[in-house]
Order: structure tokens, then C-alpha cells, then sequence
């Protein structure tokens, strides 16, 4: 039986097929590529969209793309702050269980998110990209390309547990976490290697649980077997992770274009930790990405609703 790290983003979408649509809060969706998607993922079964944003561009956006939303809701925002605060709105009346990124910036969704204290949970926020690429046989986890500029220690424990409880949820039962950085010893005067020293410490204690992490590594012990055995490391994640957690913001996001537009990746985005999931993908990705990044909202949910019932949590 195939599972879904080791059959692409498609196994993804073909998950959540025994799943009930996501009612899904689809913000500013003024381009084809982003009414599109939200079309296709609703044609997928993956989610249930309300539009939320100007009618006129959402309906000069749907007629370019060819697309029929005539059976969707709508409601009507005059530009992206207000169709992000309506957004909002529909999360805190239980309206919708997630929200998708439309033609917005990303700090105009974000913004009015952040700001909305009801929102935010014990975690820090933080954006997870699931790649698929050409010459790996199982999905790799890349965070934080988005959301944290240059995150502390206390906000990395947050990040890696972010990402621990997605991979689970795209069926992972134990990742394996690199903790990236240039090197793959602890120089006092990076202050990366202390801190992935710190996170693989921290979970050995048992102060991250539900994978395996380690660091500091480099990008080649991490992903490349011969690379580690080169280099006489001896751990079970160096050459088979899964979860790569990168310094900061800057490093996560130019990694994640190398390995798309470079190696010609595919990236599904989701940002983690609020009160709903937050589908996010660059406005440059396709729509088989963006169906995918819904997908991943899915599954994180009905991975935590499960996770909520087993506690006896209802």
C-alpha cells in the first residue's frame, strides 16, 4: 500500500476524499489562479468555500478563469484588510473552520490574524511547505519560510512542534527533524548551532516529543546519506530527514524556491498554530499546489479532532 509521504501531494488530496468538505474562508480571490483553486478544491470534495471579497473582481476573476461559483456564498469586502477582518469574523462565529490565502499579500492576511488575540493559541504561528520532488521518494516538511523573520530558541520549540504534528498528520508516525544550520558542530559564534544543539537536547529530555530531532546539521547530512556517512555523523536522522527547521526566515524561503523552481519541487504551504489552520501558498503557485495546501488543512484537523477524541476531550 502506497502512503501518503511516499506517493506525492496528489495522496494528499486523494485523502481527504473520506472526509467532509472544509468549510474554508477564501480571502480576496481577485486572480484566476486563486478562484480557480478554491473551484477545483471544492470539485475535489476537499473543502467548502466562502468568497470573501469585492463581488465585481471575484466575478471578473471567476469569468477569465472560466469558472462557475454561482453555487458558492459570498461576501462582499471592499479590499483585502476588510475581507481579511470579515474572515475573522466567520472563524469566531464558527462559520468556517479554516482560512485560505486569495490574490492578498501575505501580511495583509496575516496582520489582522495576528492582531486578533481569540486567534492565537499556546503556540506561536509559524508556516510549514510540504515539497515534493523529483528525486525523493517521500514528502519533505520545510519550515519557517513565512511567518517568523528571525525566530528565537523558545520560538524554534514551537516551530519544530508545529511541524512535528503536521507530518503525523500526512502520515509520518515518527519524523525525523534537522535542525539546519551552515555547519554541523556547535560554534559559540553561530548562534544557529547553539540553538539546534539546544532543540535536539530538548527533545532527548523529552521536551519535544513525537519524533526525532537533531542538530545542528547542514543541509547535506541532513537529506544526503553519503553526505553524513562523509562526515562519520552517527544519528538516526542525518541523511533521512523529513523536517528540515531552518535558522530563519530569510534561509526557509530561499531554500524553498531552490527546491522549486531549481529542482522543480512542488510546494503545498500551511501556517500552524492560530485557532484554525491558514492555507498559504505564494501567489506565484499553480493550482494543484493550492488544492494540495487545502488538503493539508484537512488533515491536520481531522488528525487533531481524532487526537481530542482519544483524550476523551470530545
Amino acid at each position: 500500500m502506497r502512503t501518503l509521504e511516499s506517493n506525492g501531494l496528489a495522496a494528499l488530496i486523494s485523502a481527504t476524499r473520506r472526509l467532509p468538505p472544509l468549510m474554508t474562508a477564501v480571502v480576496y480571490p481577485c486572480d484566476g489562479v486563486a478562484i480557480a483553486a478554491a473551484v477545483e478544491a471544492a470539485a475535489e470534495g476537499v473543502l467548502e468555500p466562502i468568497l470573501i471579497g469585492p463581488r465585481a473582481e471575484i466575478a471578473r476573476a471567476a469569468a477569465e478563469a472560466g469558472c462557475d461559483i454561482s453555487g458558492f456564498a459570498q461576501i462582499d469586502a471592499i479590499d483585502p484588510y476588510a475581507a481579511a477582518k470579515a474572515a475573522i469574523e466567520e472563524v469566531e462565529g464558527g462559520n468556517v473552520r479554516a482560512v485560505m490565502k486569495g490574490s492578498l499579500h501575505t501580511d495583509e492576511l496575516l496582520g489582522p490574524i495576528v492582531q486578533e488575540t481569540a486567534l492565537h493559541t499556546m503556540r506561536r504561528m509559524s508556516h510549514c511547505y510540504v515539497l515534493d520532488l523529483p528525486d525523493r521518494d517521500e514528502l519533505l516538511i520545510l519550515t519557517d519560510t513565512a511567518v517568523n523573520i528571525a525566530p528565537t530558541l523558545e520560538e524554534k520549540v514551537d516551530i519544530v512542534r508545529n511541524a512535528i504534528d503536521l507530518a503525523r498528520a500526512i502520515g509520518i508516525p515518527e519524523p525525523r527533524v534537522a535542525v539546519l544550520s551552515s555547519v554541523e558542530f556547535v560554534n559559540p559564534q553561530i548562534q544557529s548551532t547553539i540553538d539546534a544543539a539546544a532543540l535536539a537536547k530538548m527533545a532527548d529530555r523529552g521536551q519535544i516529543t513525537g519524533a526525532l530531532v537533531d542538530g545542528p546539521l547542514a543541509l547535506d547530512d541532513a537529506i544526503v546519506p553519503e553526505a553524513a556517512r562523509l562526515k562519520h555523523i552517527v544519528s538516526p536522522v542525518a541523511g533521512r530527514a523529513n523536517v528540515l527547521v531552518v535558522p530563519d526566515l530569510d534561509a526557509g524561503n530561499m531554500l524553498a524556491k531552490e527546491f522549486e523552481f531549481i529542482a522543480h519541487g512542488e510546494a503545498a504551504g500551511i501556517v500552524l498554530g492560530a485557532r484554525i489552520p491558514i492555507i498559504l501558498t505564494s501567489r506565484a503557485e499553480t493550482v494543484r499546489t493550492r488544492v494540495a495546501s487545502c488538503a493539508l488543512a484537512a488533515l491536520y484537523l481531522e488528525r487533531h479532532r481524532v487526537s481530542r477524541e482519544a483524550r476523551g476531550q470530545g
